[in-house]
């Protein structure tokens, strides 16, 4: 495993120009706003309605709707994230930091359509909106699609987030990273979509369970965000609606905390970060324990790291630990560097790597005893 860079996230970008041809910012009739942006609209993500808007930051973040009607607007309010919109399972365009905007697909045929648009990118930083959809004129917006009653969270770093996977060079620059990053085709994306499940990807480039890449950052982790919905805003906790109840979750972290040595002037030395890990690693599987129940079942990850198997070997036996407690629904999964090419930005594994990695976690999962 070669080191990973974290990505330099701007707290604030210049706010895109319209893009010709489409209309400007639409605002949302009187009785979609007191109904709620999300009455038509179905997303499992970590979202928070505020008026007009649902407010959100983590990557993978998707809202899908029905219409009829030759076509349909999109409202966001987003300057820093990049998003795809998808028609009947189809890529109708990609939207690069669209700002505050009504995006228009049109030139549909007459009848009913589907629509997803889903937050590619990682904007830790920055606060997404998403306004709903917008029908035509002789259009209209239908009832969302059902809930999948399958679900799945997905907790981790760059790995997981897609950091850089559809990048054709491994020398990329911070906004080469964003514009190349694309959660919604990450391993885990792709394997939640072939078990046709619904998903939330809380993945956070360059943090660690206590220790983030290179020692940057000490002041903080990957667990002083992941109760948030919007991970810019201290002291936010994400307020679960009552619909989020996953059968399965996997985690992965351990590679911002192993891959590259410690650093003069860290709190670490080797011996007292491992102890700190697990320790930290048995609280955060408590908590989803408490959270989530002893019905679900939680993959605790691993994957190849060349300069250490201490990651490895470190969380096969957090796992063999809880079994010998009693809970035999934390699971241990490790998927090895065969077949991949780590060709995305700064050695991330690539697109053809996602996919090679979703299929090992797809028959993974299968291994499993979910009550789904």
């Amino acid at each position: 495993m070669r080191p990973v860079r974290m990505i330099a996230v701007l707290a604030a970008l210049v706010m895109a120009a319209s893009t010709p041809g489409v209309a400007a910012a639409a605002p949302l009739t009187s009785s979609d706003r007191h109904a709620g942006v999300l009455t038509r609209v179905h997303t499992a993500g970590r979202v928070e309605v505020d008026g007009a808007f649902a407010k959100y930051s983590w990557p993978g973040v998707y809202f899908e709707g029905r219409f009829r009607g030759t076509g349909v607007g999109i409202v966001l309010n987003d300057a820093a994230a990049d998003y795809d919109v998808q028609i009947d399972g189809t890529s109708a365009t990609t939207l690069v930091t669209p700002g505050q905007t009504t995006h228009w697909v049109t030139g549909l045929g007459k009848g009913v359509h589907d629509v997803r648009v889903v937050k590619r990118s990682e904007s830790p930083w920055a606060t997404s909106e998403f306004g709903g959809f917008v029908a035509v004129p002789h259009g209209a917006i239908l009832p969302g699609p059902a809930a999948r009653h399958r679900q799945i969270e997905f907790i981790g770093d760059s790995y997981t987030a897609g950091y850089g996977n559809t990048s054709t060079t491994r020398d990329c620059t911070g906004d080469e990273v964003n514009r190349t990053t694309n959660a919604d085709l990450s391993f885990d994306a792709v394997a939640a979509r072939r078990l046709n499940a619904d998903y939330q990807i809380n993945a956070f480039s360059g943090r660690g369970m206590v220790r983030n890449y290179n020692g940057s950052e000490p002041q903080s982790d990957y667990r002083t965000y992941y109760d948030r919905a919007l991970l810019g805003v201290e002291g936010d906790v994400w307020k679960n609606p009552g619909t989020w109840r996953p059968q399965l979750v996997v985690i992965g972290l351990g590679i911002n905390d192993f891959s590259t040595a410690i650093n003069p002037g860290e709190q670490w030395t080797p011996e007292t970060l491992l102890a700190a890990y697990r320790t930290a690693y048995h609280a955060f599987l408590d908590k989803l324990r408490d959270r989530y129940g002893r019905a679900t079942t939680i993959v605790v990850s691993a994957t190849h790291m060349s300069n250490t198997t201490v990651y490895a070997e470190t969380a096969q036996q957090i796992v063999q630990e809880r079994n010998s407690q009693g809970d035999d629904r934390v699971r241990f999964w490790y998927y090895p560097e065969t077949g991949l090419d780590y060709a995305g930005c700064h050695w991330h594994p690539s697109l053809h790597d996602h996919q090679i990695i979703a299929g090992r976690l797809s028959d993974f999962i299968a291994t499993l005893p979910l009550r789904w």
